[in-house]
């Protein structure tokens, strides 16, 4: 039987692929909880420190939820069937994990865009930390045309993310951007040959790995935290995360490992 998720490891990087590419890599409510799931074990897990986000194909990253499975169990037009889809209806995090919605994901997320980006699959790449795409990618919410709203952090995340003009467009009238828009914007940080993207996210990848553990995740947290408070909350926030560090012995070997000109050794303490 063929998993909509595949989870590897590669060293100390995970490597989720969305695999349902006859469907688009649509989000079911199987492969939405083992998804959230994924990402539970792998925030817990202290072994890996990035994760690379694909799709499976050359199709899509990511079309959003199922509009056949996913989206009328949420309005109530189908009535569970399987235990993945009373599970979908009735924990309420799985969607929070899979877009890290009020989800303290410490890891570094990688998104290595494959195709086109379509609404809940653009709010789970609003949650990722580093973006590349593949020329051919595209982006879009069209929620409102389908008659209900983004509700896994796009409404709050993207004017934030990118210009709100552009934001609002997007949102409003359902229509996509392009990769080179979406590069432009900010969306994404890089626009790859298709058969270079899952060598430069994992390039990426492994480079964030290589750092230290700790200072890495602080980074990550204070920048989320940081979002939409004032200078002097971020300052505080700021000062916070350098205590956290600087009390590691990684803070120690860092320095020490440069002066000895050897590549330094972390442990995430």
């Amino acid at each position: 039987m063929t998993l909509p998720l595949l989870f590897e490891r590669d060293g100390a990087v995970a490597i989720l692929t969305l695999n349902r590419p006859e469907a688009r890599n649509a989000l079911s409510p199987e492969l939405a909880c083992r998804l959230a799931d994924a990402m539970d074990e792998i925030a817990a897990d202290e072994t890996i420190r990035a994760v690379v986000l694909t799709g499976a194909g050359d199709k899509a990253f990511c079309s959003g939820g199922d509009l056949a499975l996913s989206l009328p169990l949420l309005s109530g037009a189908r009535q569970p069937e399987t235990e993945w889809d009373r599970r979908f209806l009735a924990d309420d995090g799985v969607n929070a994990r899979i877009a890290q919605r009020g989800f303290d994901m410490p890891k570094p997320v990688i998104a290595a865009v494959n195709g086109p980006c379509m609404a809940g699959g653009m709010e789970t790449l609003l949650g990722t930390d580093i973006r590349i795409a593949v020329p051919h990618a595209t982006f879009a919410l069209p929620e409102a045309a389908r008659g209900v709203i983004p509700f896994a952090g796009a409404l709050v995340r993207l004017p934030r993310q990118i210009p709100y003009a552009l934001a609002m467009e997007m949102m409003l009238t359902g229509a996509a951007i392009d990769a080179e828009t979406a590069l432009n914007a900010g969306l994404i940080g890089r626009i790859v040959a298709p058969g270079a993207l899952m060598d430069t996210a994992m390039t990426l990848a492994r480079k964030v790995a290589a750092n230290a553990p700790v200072a890495v995740q602080q980074i990550k947290r204070t920048v989320i935290a940081a979002s939409g408070v004032t200078l002097a909350e971020g300052y505080v926030m700021e000062d916070r995360a350098k205590r956290v560090v600087m009390a590691t012995e990684d803070a120690r070997e860092g320095p020490r490992a440069f002066m000895e000109k050897r590549a330094p050794i972390y442990r995430g303490k």
